[in-house]
């Protein structure tokens, strides 16, 4: 997980100014335009650079977002891993690589969340409003179909008391083959 305010470099206190000054100035510094000329490596990571920059300033420009961010970023999980991030961009970071990011990713860190990260990844998709809607319809379904197939079994009790439905097919079985030979 990114920690948008090291990406942005502000506090965690940091006023809505205060965020949109620093994305302001970062996104100036990184915009892929001002990097037209520059070396395929030097584009690709200004380039990534100011997707992370805009993505953060999405997230911490927006009360509910941020307060969001700041739930889970608060979590038992996050700081159990010391806040360590793997790149979704495929670049390690830190010293000595460019623009390297240097928010605490290390293969030891990443080795000691796994399971930590499959389990909040895995809460984090058990809890979006799309499994929740599907996990509604297929309880509604499944409610359904329940009902339907025990309605038709009290009717048929109802209407047939005392014989099962395999003794009514026998019975019409024998009169069927009682009309073929009359």
């Amino acid at each position: 997980m990114v920690d948008h305010y090291q990406v942005l470099g502000v506090n965690r206190n940091a006023t809505k100014q205060e965020v949109k000054e620093a994305f302001r100035r970062l996104a100036v510094k990184y915009h892929p335009d001002k990097h037209t000329q520059s070396p395929d490596h030097v584009r690709l990571n200004a380039t990534v650079r100011f997707k992370l920059v805009s993505e953060a300033y999405e997230v911490l420009n927006d009360d509910l977002k941020r307060a969001s961010y700041n739930a889970v970023s608060d979590s038992d999980c996050f700081r159990r891993t010391g806040g360590s991030y793997s790149n979704p961009y495929g670049n390690r970071g830190g010293a000595g690589n460019g623009y390297g990011y240097g928010y605490g990713y290390s293969a030891r860190n990443r080795q000691a969340s796994s399971f930590s990260s499959g389990f909040e990844s895995t809460f984090r998709y058990l809890t979006t409003r799309a499994f929740l809607l599907n996990l509604a319809l297929a309880g509604g379904m499944y409610f359904a179909f329940t009902a339907i197939d025990s309605s038709g079994e009290t009717l048929w009790k109802m209407r047939n008391s005392g014989k099962s439905f395999e003794e009514a097919m026998d019975s019409l079985e024998k009169t069927k083959v009682h009309k073929d030979e009359g």
